[in-house]
This record gives C-alpha cells, sequence and structure tokens, in this order.
C-alpha cells in the first residue's frame, strides 16, 4: 500500500511538472508569435526564438513515466521565460513607430535558399505593412484648346512605378492609386522607333495618330523618340559612387540581400579602368570602400558582401558624403554619379523631401548626377525617391526581383548611364480650329510652365544612349460628339487658318547636348491626313504603348475610359506583342489578367 502511494505520489508530481513545461512553452511560443525577433550573436540576422521541445500529449500526460523521466524533471526545473533583447526591444519600438504612423508590423518567414536539413526552417524578419508612401497625384483634365492651346512638359524615363505595381500584383493585391504613374508604366518597356541617322541630332521624334481603343469620337496623338546607340568605343568612363542604405529597415530579403546582388551585376557590367566607390549609412554614415578601379571586381565585391543591415537611417548625411566623394574622384570628360539604394525610410537628420531637393539641386551645378535604386514593401517610400531623382538629374527604378536588377542595371545600363541630350522638355501646341479638347496621359509629375520652354535654366528630364520615350495625347477633334466641354455662347466664332488646316497640332522639342549650355529646337507638325483610320492600322509600337496607357488609367479609376475594361486591354496587348525577346510584354499580359481578380486592399497580416 506504501509503495502504491508512492507511486502515485511521483506521478502527480511527474504530471505536474510536465504541466508546467507545457505551460512555460506556450508561454514562449505566444512570446515567439508577439515578439519575434532576437539576434544571434555572431551575425546580423532576424530569428525567431524556438520553444523547448515537449513531445508530450494528452495521452502521454495519462501514462505513467518511467523511474529515470520522473528523475530528470525533478532534478530540471523549468528555465523562466527570457526577457526581451536589445533586439527585441528595438523592434517592439519599430513596432510601435508603424502603429503610429498609421500602418502595422508583421512576422515573415524568408525563404529558404540552397540545401536545408528536414526540421530546418527559414529564418523570420520583421516587415511593415501599410506604411509606403506616395505623392499625391491629380489626373491630368481634359484642356479646351482654345482657353490652353499650349502643353509642356520634361520627359520622364523613370520606371519605378511599373516594377512597383507588378509587386502588388503578384501578390495578389492591386496597388495603391497613387503608386500608378501611367508614363512610368508606358516607358518601361523598349520601343522599336525609328531612331537619328547619325549623332548630330541626338534623338529622332515618331508622331502618329489614330483612333482611342477606349472611346472611338477621339483619338491618341502617340510621340516616340528615339535616342543616339553609342558604340563601345564611344562610351565615357564611370565614377560611381554606390550610397547604399545598411539601416535596419533593409534586413528582409527583398532589400539588402537582393541590392547587393544588383549590385554585383553593375559591377560586371564596367569597364577596367570605371572606378566605384561605397558609402553607407545607417545611424551614421561612412565609407566603406574608397574610390577603386572596377578591374578590382573582388575587391568590390568584397566590399558588397559585407555589409549587414541595423541601425536608424541617417540618408541626408549618406547623401552628403557620397557627393564628396563622387567630386573627389570627378572625371571631367566621363560619368560622375551617386546610385542611392535604399527603401526610402529616412528618419535620421534631414528627412524633409523638400529640404534634401534643394541640396540635390544645387549638387547638379558640379556635374555630379543622382539616380535612385528602390528596395522592399511596406514602409517604401517613393515620394521621396522621385523627389531625389527627378532633381538629381538622374532616373529612378524600383527593384522587386533578381530579373528586373538585370534589366535595370545590365540590359539598360547604357540608357541609364549615358546621355546624349540634356534637359529635354516636349511643348505641343494644338490646332483650335481642328482640336476642341486634349489631354496628356500621365507626366502629372512633370508638367512645366508655357515659359519654361524656352528657359534653359529650367531643369528638365535627360536621354541616355539608345533609349525610347513615349507620350500619348488624347484629343478630341473639333467635330466629335465626344466633347465634355460645351461650346460658349458669346465666344468668338474661329475662321480656320489657312496654314494649319491639315494640322492638328504642333510638337516642339528642346534639348541640350551633354555640356551645353544652350538648347536646340526639333519641330514637326501632325497631319491630319496622315492619321490611321483604325486603331488596327496604328503602328504596331503604338498599339502596345497604348494598351499599358490603357491598363494604368484602369487601375488609377478610369476616369476617362467609359466602358474599356482589362479584357479589352489583353485583346490590345496581344495583337501588338511583336518579337518581344525579352518576353516584357508577354509579362504585362499576364499582369492584366492578374488585375482582374486582385484583391482591392492587401489583408493585415499578424
Amino acid at each position: 500500500m506504501h509503495g502504491l502511494k508512492l507511486s502515485h505520489g511521483l506521478m502527480a508530481g511527474a504530471s505536474l511538472a510536465v504541466l508546467t513545461l507545457v505551460v512555460v512553452n506556450s508561454g514562449l511560443l505566444r512570446e515567439a508569435q508577439n515578439i519575434p525577433l532576437t539576434t544571434s550573436p555572431d551575425q546580423d540576422q532576424v530569428t525567431t526564438p524556438e520553444p523547448k521541445k515537449a513531445e508530450l500529449s494528452q495521452e502521454n500526460l495519462a501514462a505513467k513515466p518511467a523511474e529515470n523521466e520522473i528523475d530528470t524533471l525533478a532534478e530540471s526545473p523549468p528555465s523562466p521565460a527570457p526577457l526581451p533583447s536589445l533586439d527585441m526591444q528595438g523592434t517592439m519600438a519599430r513596432q510601435k513607430m508603424a502603429v503610429d504612423a498609421g500602418g502595422v508590423g508583421y512576422l515573415q518567414k524568408a525563404p529558404a535558399s540552397g540545401i536545408v536539413a528536414q526540421g530546418d526552417q527559414a529564418d523570420a524578419y520583421y516587415r511593415d505593412q501599410g506604411r509606403d508612401k506616395f505623392t499625391d497625384i491629380e489626373t491630368n483634365p481634359m484642356k479646351i484648346a482654345k482657353d490652353e492651346p499650349v502643353s509642356t512638359f520634361s520627359v520622364d524615363v523613370d520606371t519605378a512605378s511599373y516594377s512597383f505595381v507588378r509587386g502588388s500584383l503578384n501578390q495578389n493585391v492591386l496597388p495603391q492609386k497613387d503608386a500608378v504613374r501611367v508614363e512610368e508604366m508606358i516607358n518601361y518597356f523598349p520601343y522599336d522607333y525609328a531612331g537619328p541617322a547619325d549623332r548630330a541630332v541626338p534623338f529622332k521624334a515618331n508622331v502618329s495618330v489614330f483612333p482611342t481603343p477606349w472611346n472611338p469620337d477621339t483619338k491618341l496623338m502617340h510621340i516616340g523618340i528615339k535616342g543616339f546607340s553609342l558604340n563601345g568605343q564611344e562610351k565615357p568612363k564611370s565614377n560611381l559612387v554606390f550610397l547604399i542604405d545598411t539601416s535596419g529597415s533593409m534586413d528582409s530579403p527583398d532589400k539588402l540581400p537582393l541590392l547587393q546582388n544588383a549590385m554585383k551585376m553593375l559591377v560586371e557590367t564596367l569597364g577596367p579602368e570605371d572606378t566605384v566607390s561605397i558609402v553607407t549609412y545607417a545611424g551614421s554614415a561612412g565609407t566603406v570602400l574608397e574610390p577603386t578601379k572596377a578591374k578590382d571586381k573582388a575587391k568590390i565585391v568584397g566590399a558588397l558582401d559585407r555589409l549587414m543591415a541595423g541601425g536608424s537611417t541617417a540618408g541626408a548625411e549618406g547623401i552628403r558624403q557620397a557627393y564628396q566623394l563622387a567630386e573627389q574622384s570627378f572625371d571631367k570628360t566621363g560619368i560622375n554619379r551617386v546610385i542611392l539604394a535604399t527603401d526610402g525610410d529616412f528618419n535620421v537628420g534631414i528627412t524633409d523631401p523638400e529640404e534634401l531637393k534643394s541640396f540635390v539641386e544645387r549638387k547638379r551645378a558640379t556635374g555630379v548626377t543622382l539616380s535612385v535604386l528602390g528596395f522592399g514593401r511596406g514602409n517604401y517610400n517613393d515620394e521621396m525617391m522621385q523627389t531625389l531623382a527627378q532633381n538629381g538629374n538622374g532616373n529612378a527604378a524600383y527593384i522587386d526581383t533578381i530579373n528586373e536588377a538585370r534589366k535595370v542595371l545590365v540590359d539598360d545600363v547604357s540608357a541609364t548611364l549615358f546621355t546624349i541630350a540634356q534637359d529635354v522638355k516636349i511643348q505641343v501646341e494644338f490646332n483650335p480650329d481642328t482640336v476642341s479638347e486634349y489631354r496628356l496621359i500621365g507626366y502629372e509629375t512633370r508638367m512645366l510652365k508655357r515659359e519654361d520652354f524656352n528657359n534653359d535654366k529650367v531643369d528638365a528630364g535627360d536621354i541616355g544612349s539608345g533609349h525610347t520615350v513615349t507620350a500619348i495625347y488624347e484629343i478630341t477633334p473639333k467635330d466629335s460628339k465626344a466633347k465634355l466641354n460645351d461650346d460658349l455662347r458669346y465666344g468668338e466664332a474661329n475662321t480656320p487658318a489657312a496654314a494649319g488646316a491639315d494640322e492638328y497640332g504642333f510638337v516642339k522639342i528642346r534639348y541640350k547636348l551633354p555640356g551645353e549650355k544652350d538648347s536646340k529646337l526639333i519641330s514637326e507638325p501632325f497631319k491630319i491626313s496622315a492619321a490611321a483610320p483604325t486603331v488596327e492600322a496604328a503602328p504596331q509600337e503604338a498599339r502596345f504603348a497604348a494598351a499599358v496607357a490603357g491598363f494604368g488609367q484602369l487601375l488609377r479609376g478610369g476616369q476617362y475610359t467609359k466602358s474599356y475594361s482589362y479584357d479589352d486591354v489583353i485583346a490590345l496587348a496581344q495583337g501588338s506583342k511583336g518579337s518581344d525577346a525579352f518576353g516584357y510584354r508577354a509579362e504585362f499580359i499576364n499582369l492584366v489578367r492578374l488585375a482582374k481578380t486582385a484583391q482591392g486592399l492587401e489583408p493585415l497580416k499578424q
């Protein structure tokens, strides 16, 4: 009897110990879910606390444990839950900042790479949600040609919007409206426009007019510009400063690791005498690699491989030091450029876009330009990126995949680095005797005043070697029933001018050759008699650009697209896809299909 009582006592004690372990481990699991980050002591890597192993089911609890198990449980009481580490506390602070800024944060598993042992899991990392920032854009309205016959804007060669839209749709979510800049979506694609005969005139304008796919009572005026292509011998040397964000917000697979691989790709395209420097910034900024010839690739790649993320974001100080380093190695006959790679989440020092804009504008005079590569989602500051790129005489791209890194930094590197024309502006004068209304599709952030066109002090976009630029107007002919503005009862009657009777309008393009201060002018009328009678009769490249323009407008709400649908976009794009050597256009068609079923808002992730 005594032995039986002792046995029952031991069983009860063992059960209590096991229950205590289960409760403690359950608490650890909850803590791992709510406070997700710890840091391995030998690397800057985010992981989740691993719960203690307790392979005991409800059936195990009822069974009698072996004596050695009882002894072990008695000798090894459960350890109390650990206090949050400094890294945990920093993560909790970031979570609070995200909530204060109107967003949230959540734990996401990084994709496993290479060979993973059975039972191993990819590390987890903290990710913001709902903090992406975009400039408010008001869609260009229909304007009355008689009241405002002249439209002026700066060319745009950025592509960031398209890549961000693609990233959203690939996650089955429609992009927010202001993330969609239609001109950047159109200009993402290379077009086979006719180019200039020689470099005396650095580009050629191709103008075509055809019926609007989404409104048969209006017409599209398509302007396609093709830049002169430099050969390998003509390309100048490059003095590049990689300005890399290594702050804590860059600690996720789609940010710093992708950035490192992207920069390595760019290094592979450089000539042996090109120069590379690296500046990083987190809580403070510093030079990681002094100016180094590209022929020493191992040294450059080694410096990139050693980068780790952590700390706050002193972006302004990094920009200042990068310009300083570029000026230190300035090449009077070469390309001098700072390439900023970041998610744009500046939170230390100067964080006002307007103040940074002023700094970058002043630095243009030194001959050093600034391009921006954006990475990541959740707290991506597109507003900051656009401000810096547009005022730094560079370009803005968004890198969401390794394939996009190759497109931007390998396939398109000549168009982004080697400038053949600067301060390129387009001005269109519409003939009020033949055109009732018009609107420019996109370019809302690139509009200029009428008098800016002839003012060589006013900055505008640049065109690179072999680059194409596309702009599209929708115009309403004088006799069309599609007019949105009624004629004035007391307006003056217009008498058609003989010189412009066969013209919808007149296109003027002003540009400067690199290094010159005075601009040159190209002009060309667009004739009524030259207009294509049907959409199918329009040039193939113009039709595909129109399909992209239609898609972009639908994503922005379709204010002017009537009953035009995603299926209509797909049909137009399929009929004008052409050879599509790199598959960009096929990918576009698939994105339109994704948009048909994508959610309007990303679900809240915990």
